[in-house]
């Protein structure tokens, strides 16, 4: 009987020692782990589970780099290791570090955003200001961005970022091309860009866009001025800020794009317009709308005579001097 009970009390205390190891051992995957802080977390190309457990263990992350390995062999998915940046948040576990560097969840993405209606020689100047990317970077041709927000990653060339931005407006401006309403005036692409430019630059409300291309368009039609202040700017500044008020001079300076100065459309884009402004070019709204002002609110109030402009003009004029503008 006594060596029965001493032989159950060696398996009852084998037992117990094993559940406390299996109990220890998950909750090293599945609780908290010892990072302090949320933290970047970067896995180089082709680089291999050894190195990456030894990284999270010199940044504090795992405990152990081998006691990580051995987790992951018994308890991690197959799925390889993904290449970036990643985001460890604090005292994340185990088991979500793995997740998180195999990409099944909270991929950390650093973000290039360039705003609808950014100029190129702005754009220039945000790429070689972000020290997280590389290298020499081209001023970008006028209206060959797409304004949009565009994953990077540390270290990676300038070049490289401007190529993907110039191709994500080649292919959205071929898919809206394709689609272009018969009513549209531009008789080319490159014509939807230009105009989808000054339409940019002229309103600030999303929903007027159309009605601000379709009175573009009537004015091309008929051979009207386009009379665009933004034109007058751009030969001024290139896409910059004026920070003050437009002189009768340059309202009246004959150049490539003033188009106070000219009929027809300026040479080039003024800005990088946005798929929503190249869009209501090719499908603008049918309007006999040929003149419009300011309305006080970053809209417009829109016309269809000139007496009636005036008019609007007026009330303009009245809501400015009451805010003591003029």
């Amino acid at each position: 009987m006594r060596r029965i009970s001493k032989t159950r009390w060696v398996l009852g205390a084998g037992l117990a020692l094993l559940l406390a190891y299996g109990v220890h051992f998950l909750w090293g995957w599945y609780g908290p782990g010892p990072l302090a802080q949320d933290t970047t977390f970067i896995v180089s190309e082709g680089v291999g589970m050894a190195s990456v457990a030894q990284d999270l263990e010199s940044q504090g992350a795992v405990a152990s780099a081998s006691t990580f390995r051995a987790r992951v062999r018994l308890l991690g998915l197959r799925a390889g290791l993904k290449a970036g940046e990643f985001l460890l948040p604090a005292h994340a576990s185990g088991a979500q570090i793995l997740a998180i560097l195999q990409g099944r969840e909270g991929v950390m993405r650093r973000l290039f955003t360039v705003p609808e209606g950014m100029p190129a020689v702005l754009v220039h100047e945000k790429l070689m200001a972000q020290p997280m990317l590389t290298g020499p970077a081209p001023v970008p041709a006028e209206g060959s961005i797409l304004p949009d927000s565009y994953d990077y990653q540390r270290g990676e060339a300038r070049a490289a970022v401007v190529a993907r931005m110039t191709k994500a407006m080649t292919t959205t401006l071929a898919d809206l091309w394709a689609k272009r309403s018969p009513h549209t005036v531009a008789k080319t692409p490159e014509e939807a860009v230009i105009l989808a430019s000054i339409v940019e630059k002229e309103t600030g409300k999303p929903g007027e866009r159309r009605m601000v291309a379709g009175l573009y368009s009537n004015r091309l039609r008929q051979g009207m001025k386009l009379q665009a202040d933004p034109t007058i700017i751009y030969p001024i500044t290139q896409g910059r800020p004026l920070g003050r008020r437009i002189r009768e001079s340059e309202i009246h300076a004959v150049n490539d794009y003033n188009t106070y100065a000219m009929v027809g459309l300026p040479k080039g884009p003024i800005t990088n317009p946005g798929r929503a402004s190249i869009a209501a070019v090719l499908d603008p709204a049918e309007t006999h709308a040929l003149y419009m002002v300011a309305d006080g609110t970053g809209g417009h109030v829109f016309a269809d005579t000139l007496e009636q402009h005036n008019a609007n003009v007026a009330k303009w004029f009245a809501i400015r001097r009451a805010k003591g503008e003029m």
